[in-house]
């Protein structure tokens, strides 16, 4: 089962995630909130959409922009709705 770590932490861990471009987008619900932290940062994908960002904070370690999503996907990217996904030193392990 995939799971999202970070200093050791399990963040997120489910079977039912989806891979697009490499990366595993977890189900919102599956996702630990308690490791997480808004971040002010947005990029945009010219073909997911407008992302949004979560640090990831584990004991004081910060993994800034840790988590993505994308709240409002486009049509094509419908799928990754209420999903976030991690990189910037979060492993996703299977």
């Amino acid at each position: 089962m995939p799971k999202a770590v970070w200093n050791g932490q399990v963040i997120a861990e489910s079977d039912e995630t989806i891979v697009v471009e490499g990366n595993h987008y977890f189900p919102i619900d599956s996702v630990k909130p308690e490791f997480l932290e808004d971040s002010d940062s947005h990029t945009r994908c010219f073909w997911k959409g407008v992302a949004s960002y979560y640090d990831v904070v584990v004991d004081g370690d910060r993994a800034r922009d840790g988590a993505f999503y994308y709240p409002d996907p486009s049509k094509a990217a419908k799928d990754i709705k209420d999903r976030v996904a991690f990189w910037r030193g979060v492993r996703v392990e299977s």
